[in-house]
C-alpha cells in the first residue's frame, strides 16, 4: 500500500506527522504533488483541540503543485499541469448562488484545510472547479501566499479601481497594518498607479513601507489617523489588513464617497453614524477571496508587476514550529512549508 506524508492537527490541537494512504483521486478531482503550501492565520480555524467525531484535519490552502492523477468526469487538466488551490475548494456550479455566477458564495463549497485536508502534507487533492492555473515561470515559494493572501488583497483593490465612482490613478490608499495582507496590498496599489498612506502602530515599520512601495507612513501612535489622512486629501479606499484593533477611527480619514474594506479577522465592531453614510456617502464593505479565474488573474497582475511575499521557508517536518512561528507573529511576514 502507497502512502504520502503529511501533518494533521491531533485531538489535542497539536500538529502532528501521519502518513495517509494514496488512493485515486474521486470523479471531478484531482490529486497533486504538492510543491510549496503557505501557513495562513485562518488556518487556526482548523488547527484546534476536537472530539472524536472531527477528523484530524491536514490544514493549509495556500498549495501549489502538480497533477499526478485525474479522476472520472475531469476535463480541460491533466496530469503534469501545474496548479493552485486557494482556500476556495471548488464550486458545485449548481446552486443558487452558482447559478448567478456567485462562485465565493457557494453553498457546496468545501474550505480548503477546514473541511476538506489541504496542503500541510507531500499529496493533496481537489475538486477540478477548485484548481488555479500556474505559470511555469512563477516561484512555488511566492505563489503559495499570493493564491490567497494576495488574491485576498487584489480582489479587494481592483473591486473598486477604475469603476465607476471608484479609485483611479494617483487617489489616495490606505493600508493600515503592514503584515501578511498588509506588505502585499502596498505592491498592488502601487503597481495600480495609486498614492499609497501606510498606517500602522510605532515607527518600526516605516522604511518597510516606503521600500515597499508607499509614499506616505502614518504612524498611529504619534498622530491622528483620520486628521492625518484628511491633510493628505482622503483616502478613496482603506484597506483594513490588521487581524486587531478597532478600525472605525479611519472611517474620518475616507474622502466623500471613500470605502473601508475589511480585510483582517477582527471581532472589534465598526461603528459607522448615519451622518457619515448620509453626508458623507461613505460604504463599510468586506471582501473574502477570490474564484480560480481571478486568482489566475492575481498571479498574472503580481508576475507583471513584481508583486512578491517576504517568506520563510520550512520543511514539512517543521511545520507544528513553523505555524507556531506564524501565529507569534515573529515571520516576516508569510511562512511556507515545502515537503
Amino acid at each position: 500500500m502507497s502512502t504520502y506524508r503529511a501533518v494533521e492537527v491531533a485531538p489535542d490541537g497539536r500538529l502532528r506527522p501521519t502518513e495517509r494512504e494514496l488512493v485515486p483521486p474521486s470523479a471531478g478531482q484531482v490529486r497533486i504533488r504538492v510543491e510549496a503550501c503557505g501557513i495562513c492565520y485562518s488556518d487556526s480555524v482548523a488547527v484546534h483541540p476536537h472530539g472524536g467525531d472531527e477528523p484530524n484535519r491536514v490544514p493549509g490552502h495556500e498549495a501549489v503543485g502538480r497533477i499526478d492523477a485525474v479522476g472520472d468526469g475531469v476535463t480541460g487538466w491533466h496530469v503534469g499541469d501545474r496548479v493552485g488551490v486557494g482556500f476556495l475548494g471548488g464550486h458545485c456550479g449548481m446552486c443558487a448562488p452558482c447559478r448567478v455566477g456567485d462562485f465565493v458564495g457557494c453553498t457546496d463549497q468545501p474550505y480548503t484545510g477546514i473541511h476538506i485536508d489541504g496542503g500541510y502534507a507531500e499529496v493533496m487533492y481537489s475538486r477540478q472547479t477548485g484548481l488555479v492555473s500556474v505559470p511555469e515561470t512563477m516561484n512555488a515559494l511566492w505563489v503559495a501566499p499570493l493564491l490567497c493572501a494576495g488574491l485576498t488583497v487584489y480582489n479587494a483593490l481592483v473591486g473598486h479601481v477604475f469603476r465607476p465612482g471608484g479609485a483611479v490613478p494617483g487617489d489616495l490608499v490606505a493600508v493600515q497594518g503592514i503584515g501578511g495582507l498588509g506588505h502585499l496590498a502596498i505592491q498592488y496599489a502601487r503597481a495600480l498607479s495609486l498614492r499609497v498612506a501606510a498606517v500602522a502602530r510605532g515607527s518600526g515599520k516605516e522604511g518597510l513601507a516606503l521600500g515597499l512601495g508607499a509614499h506616505h507612513y502614518v504612524d498611529s501612535t504619534a498622530v491622528d489617523t483620520a486628521t492625518h489622512l484628511t491633510k493628505l486629501g482622503g483616502a478613496q479606499l482603506v484597506l483594513a489588513t490588521a487581524a486587531a484593533g478597532d478600525v472605525t477611527p479611519l472611517l474620518g480619514g475616507l474622502a466623500r464617497g471613500g470605502k473601508l474594506i475589511a480585510l483582517g479577522m477582527t471581532d472589534e465592531p465598526v461603528r459607522v453614524t448615519p451622518s457619515q453614510l448620509i453626508f458623507q456617502n461613505v460604504q463599510v464593505l468586506g471582501s473574502l477571496t477570490g474564484p480560480p479565474a481571478q486568482n489566475e488573474q492575481n498571479l498574472a497582475f503580481a508576475e507583471a508587476h513584481g508583486v512578491a511575499p517576504m517568506m520563510e521557508q520550512a520543511p514539512l517536518t517543521d511545520a507544528a514550529p513553523a505555524y507556531a512561528r506564524m501565529m507569534r507573529g515573529e515571520a516576516r511576514f508569510r511562512m511556507v512549508l515545502t515537503p
